[in-house]
């Protein structure tokens, strides 16, 4: 059987490309389309590896770091739960084309020769199966986001202050009430340090204090702008995975 490692690499570059895409899409990880590139192209390279003889062992081991380097160059290191989990939904997504090539096998008889799958002389190119993926995958994109939107208030969350941009994830916390006594603004609390003239506010909750807090030049929440809003630095990291800005419903009812 003769092998083209070209083509077997695009393909597995194109593959890489699709499971890493639908991850970003189901987790809302906003990964940058470069991002997902240079993470697919490392996944495609890998493919050289396995022409040399390692043990079963060997192989696994490594199969495994470079879904950890793809996962980490794509999505980068928020902390090992948000690494986890992302690594987790790569592997799921792995799993369902690689189940969808596998019934095609079983339940039809199809039988591999090099790139096409052949029964009673029917056949299948591969790279078909592996263009059409999208298809096979959108409806678990659509159920993840169907979950995703019915249990978490997800926002795209981008702050403009001093000519800096800082994009973030937020979640709409109802808990989030924090309002500046003097201008009845609505506060939104991020975990994420950043260089601003800071002021101090006074908060109520199960304990009291002052909180340190900036005015933004403008926030843009999913899209929708919001000019001179009022943020407040918090001491501990948000405890909601991949998330790091609280927002407030008073200023999203603005």
């Amino acid at each position: 059987m003769k092998i083209y490692i070209d083509i077997i690499m695009l393909l597995n570059f194109f593959f890489d490309f699709i499971l890493l895409l639908t991850v970003s899409i189901v987790l809302k990880r906003n990964a940058s389309i470069k991002r997902i590139i240079f993470g697919a192209f490392i996944g495609g390279l890998s493919m050289l590896f396995l022409f040399f003889e390692f043990t079963t062992f060997t192989l696994f081991i490594f199969k495994i770091f470079i879904s950890i380097l793809m996962v980490l160059i794509t999505f980068g290191y928020y902390d090992l739960k948000y690494t986890f989990k992302n690594i987790l939904y790569l592997y799921s997504t792995s799993m369902i084309l690689g189940g969808f090539l596998y019934f095609l096998n079983v339940t039809f008889s199809y039988k591999q020769k090099e790139l096409i799958f052949i029964n009673n002389g029917l056949s299948v190119n591969f790279v078909f199966l592996i263009i059409s993926s999208p298809i096979i995958l959108y409806l678990y994109i659509k159920q993840g986001i169907w979950l995703k939107h019915n249990y978490n208030n997800y926002y795209d969350v981008t702050i403009y202050v001093s000519k800096k941009e800082i994009k973030c994830k937020g979640f709409l916390d109802t808990g989030n009430n924090l309002v500046d006594p003097i201008t009845k603004k609505a506060v939104l609390l991020i975990d994420i340090n950043i260089d601003a003239n800071y002021y101090f506010i006074p908060y109520t909750g199960v304990s009291r204090g002052l909180i340190k807090c900036f005015k933004a030049d403008k926030v843009i929440i999913n899209e929708k702008e919001y000019e001179k809003v009022i943020i407040g630095i918090l001491d501990n990291k948000i405890k909601i995975d991949g998330v790091d800005c609280l927002l407030n419903k008073k200023l999203l009812e603005e």
